[in-house]
């Protein structure tokens, strides 16, 4: 028997986590595998570069549900991908990832229509029920039928909100089998030349939250402090468009443009990304792939946030929460060689897709 199996994207990272699970199930002749790509943030160019760099078929079914408030998102996907599975393929697992809007609709959408739902990445918290990706997440994982973790604290933040031990596997970090299926071509970009940097003798800066993009007054302190360090080791940004729009919007690009030492690039796509971050000296961000990924590969990472849904980073890791007003004290203790190396957390070893793989056939019987 063919078990259809859905997995749900829509945002960049959520590629990133479904490419090594769709390879290792595809190679299964029990199942067959369906990419539904919500379009939830969709940009023609990178969604295609993002294929081409994960050896990723064109999606199955893609929902084109576009921007909107969180309201309109979440409707309008759990309106589309019911009609899905309503008329044209009810799986018989549906797999969610990560705390986009898209991760939350869909899981509802297959709950109340009685398909086993799986959540990997389930359990990471928090803390601040500010932020929508935690409301994603405690939804997502109050409904799910399977909690497939990534790390110890993962595991019992859900046993703390009282979710059996039946429900709770921790299969490991699905980025870094990411990050080693497309080794041999981040190998081989070699993007820090591309720029004119050399290894080890830069660093990289993202930003995109809304909490710290948005408000001018922030995001003022914020460049200043980028300019600053940029002084002491040359930063190549990756600037997202929201952040974009919010220095044109505020009238800080023009001058953010003029300093030497600060790349401003456009995002660029994973491999040329992370080959970018594998040589960086320094990682700055406020994003919470990235977070792992430093720690993975053992770069010192200022993440600039008041609380991480990842503290295993911090606690096992390289990533340190820096306030805006810390950034430059943190960015010497780099520089000077004071910084702490971490180890790589148990199962963040590339083999997470090959567990799961395992624990759906079982869960068919085959």
């Amino acid at each position: 028997m063919i078990h259809n199996i859905h997995l749900i994207a829509a945002a960049r990272p959520n590629f990133m986590k479904i490419a090594p699970l769709y390879h290792a199930l595809n190679s299964q002749d029990w199942c067959k595998v369906s990419i539904i790509h919500t379009g939830q943030h969709y940009d023609a160019n990178m969604s295609d570069d993002i294929f081409a760099d994960l050896m990723l078929p064109e999606p199955h079914f893609h929902l084109g549900v576009g921007g909107g408030t969180h309201a309109h998102q979440v409707g309008t996907v759990m309106m589309a991908y019911e009609d899905i599975c309503l008329n044209v393929e009810r799986p018989d697992l549906l797999i969610v990832v990560g705390d986009v809007n898209s991760t939350a609709a869909c899981a509802q959408v297959a709950t109340k229509l009685h398909i086993k739902v799986a959540h990997l990445e389930a359990g990471l918290r928090s803390g601040d029920r500010l932020m929508p990706e935690e409301i994603n997440r405690l939804v997502t994982d109050a409904i799910c039928d399977y909690l497939w973790t990534p790390s110890p604290d993962a595991d019992e933040n859900l046993k703390n909100e009282g979710h059996p031990d039946s429900r709770i596997i921790r299969v490991g970090d699905i980025m870094m089998d990411s990050y080693e299926l497309l080794s041999s071509k981040i190998d081989a970009e070699n993007a820090p030349a591309k720029y004119g940097l050399e290894n080890q003798d830069y660093g990289v800066v993202t930003l995109h939250r809304p909490s710290n993009v948005d408000d001018p007054e922030l995001l003022k302190v914020l460049i200043d402090g980028l300019v600053e360090n940029s002084k002491k080791i040359k930063l190549i940004f990756a600037i997202h468009p929201r952040t974009r729009n919010s220095l044109e919007k505020n009238g800080m690009w023009e001058d953010f443009q003029k300093h030497e030492n600060l790349i401003l690039i456009d995002p660029v796509s994973y491999v040329p990304f992370m080959s970018l971050v594998k040589s960086a000296k320094i990682i700055i961000t406020d994003s919470g792939g990235i977070q792992e990924e430093s720690t993975y590969l053992d770069i010192p990472c200022l993440t600039l946030r008041d609380n991480t849904e990842r503290p295993i980073t911090i606690t096992e890791g390289t990533n340190k929460l820096v306030k805006p007003h810390e950034l430059s004290e943190n960015v010497d203790l780099v520089l000077n060689g004071s910084w702490v190396h971490g180890t790589k957390p148990k199962n963040w070893d590339g083999q997470t897709a090959k567990r799961i793989t395992e624990i759906i056939r079982k869960l068919f019987n085959e």
